[in-house]
């Protein structure tokens, strides 16, 4: 769960990149960066933090250019540290190269050791600096070359672009479990992981980077090319519809807004119940409390209000303020709660602490009753593909039925979406074309590593994640 974002052939494509990440921030607030080319070399910035607080426009002039990509990291694979920003640029003996990646390398330690057994140094601990050195000792003449040989040999999740001193490369695994699509503003190209990013620098979306593909983009114009195997399924993360999107976006060519809808009258139908008021927690829950107010004809009220400036870092009182960490960013409006049955919908539920909090919260306000709904079926597994998933011990469902998390988080009752009801959207061939493994724990790529790690009881090292 990063944002990529590429600009080709625009006189401020750093401005442009920095405006892309700002559309994708909700993707990764660890940290930003942007590497430009001049067209004789690249230029790069990275740094730690949100975009708008840590780009300066000092920091913007430094990176002039027509092309340029970013990156807004959070992190599965590799420490949180400025060793591990991205994008990553290297300069080696057939020039300079910078790479930008979302998604998780399920192989990465096992490619990694070799490399290091042989001799190589390794400047950061995310998983996307084996694919420079693979680049790097490949013995093809040409980078798409090169990526054509190297590629292959990954397994797992990787939406990619890469920047040379003339062109821009985007790349997605045959699998396409990440987002990645393609825009155009005037003559210049823009690849990104959202539609969201091409709305804000009024760039007209063109379509999606297809699975397996690779798009050149350079003087001439954009090229593309189909040269992997491609698998007889896809995996696209069903969770890029349940929380990580903008509802805004556009994302496997659907609405994500709409999806999330669905998901909401799905649960109104599978668990319907009285009360007076649907509440979301906001913000990942409005779109399906909205469609569960719909379906169920019960009032929608944005009875909870979340904070929308909440920083990286606060001081945290020890003791006189109990659940701070939920309070600092929810807050409830006891006028509308008093008395009331509420519905309150949510996204997921992964350890079970914060729902726990939040219940409490609607209660303190002077709730009679609290239903809860989940807008996804329970995630009892750890996902290896991007996202940042606990452990198994961490996650309640992998080790509660419904009953016991409904009485540990404090509801009168709770509900999940059902997996069918999850793709309401298509029903006709889901399996074909989406990865639920958080949910099933069905791993399509890159099974026998992960079955190791969850052997040796833990996710994949932070050393070998991103």
């Amino acid at each position: 769960m990063c944002g990529i974002v590429g600009i080709y052939n625009h006189p401020e494509a750093s401005k442009l990149a920095y405006l892309g990440l700002y559309a994708l921030q909700h993707r990764g607030q660890e940290s930003a960066g942007i590497v430009s080319s001049t067209g004789d070399r690249l230029h790069a910035f990275n740094t730690m933090g949100h975009v708008a607080e840590s780009i300066t426009t000092e920091d913007m002039a430094r990176l002039p250019g027509s092309s340029a990509i970013g990156h807004v990291r959070y992190s599965t694979t590799g420490s949180s540290s400025i060793q591990n920003c991205q994008p990553i640029m290297i300069n080696y003996s057939r020039g300079h190269l910078a790479v930008a990646h979302n998604g998780n390398i399920v192989n990465a330690k096992g490619i990694r050791d070799e490399f290091e057994a042989h001799g190589a140094i390794f400047q950061s601990t995310s998983d996307t600096e084996i694919i420079l050195h693979m680049l790097a000792a490949s013995k093809k003449s040409s980078l798409v070359d090169r990526l054509i040989q190297v590629l292959p040999e990954l397994k797992g999740a990787y939406s990619l672009v890469f920047l040379t001193e003339t062109r821009m490369i985007a790349v997605r695994d045959p699998y396409g479990f990440r987002p990645l699509v393609i825009g155009k503003k005037g003559d210049a190209y823009v690849v990104a992981s959202e539609t969201c990013a091409l709305d804000l620098i009024e760039a007209e979306y063109v379509r999606a980077v297809e699975p397996g593909e690779i798009v050149l983009f350079e003087q001439g114009g954009m090229k593309s090319m189909r040269p992997f195997q491609q698998p007889k399924k896809r995996a696209h993360c069903i969770f890029e519809y349940v929380y990580f999107s903008r509802p805004d976006s556009i994302v496997f060519d659907r609405n994500v807004y709409e999806i999330r809808k669905g998901f909401g009258r799905e649960l109104a139908k599978e668990y319907p119940v009285t009360a007076d008021m649907v509440v979301p927690v906001p913000d990942s829950g409005v779109p399906a409390a909205i469609g569960y107010s719909e379906e169920s004809g019960i009032p929608f009220q944005m009875a909870l209000v979340r904070n929308h400036y909440v920083g990286r870092t606060f001081i945290e009182p020890e003791q006189t303020i109990r659940h701070f960490g939920v309070k600092v960013k929810l807050n409830a409006v006891k006028e509308l709660m008093k008395d009331k049955a509420v519905i309150l919908i949510d996204d997921s539920i992964v350890r079970g602490t914060t729902s726990r909090k939040i219940i409490k919260m609607v209660r303190d306000a002077g709730a009679r009753e609290v239903h809860m709904r989940i807008s996804s079926p329970p995630t009892t597994w750890s996902c290896f593909y991007g996202i940042d998933t606990p452990t198994r011990k961490e996650l309640i469902a992998a080790n509660q039925p419904v009953a016991e998390i409904c009485k540990y988080i404090g509801a009168d009752t709770l509900g999940y979406l059902s997996p069918a009801a999850l793709y309401w959207f298509d029903k006709q061939s889901p399996r074909e074309w989406f990865c639920d493994a958080c949910f099933t724990g069905d791993y399509m790529v890159g099974a026998d590593d992960i079955r190791k790690t969850i052997n040796e009881g833990s996710r994949l090292p932070r050393a070998a994640q991103k």
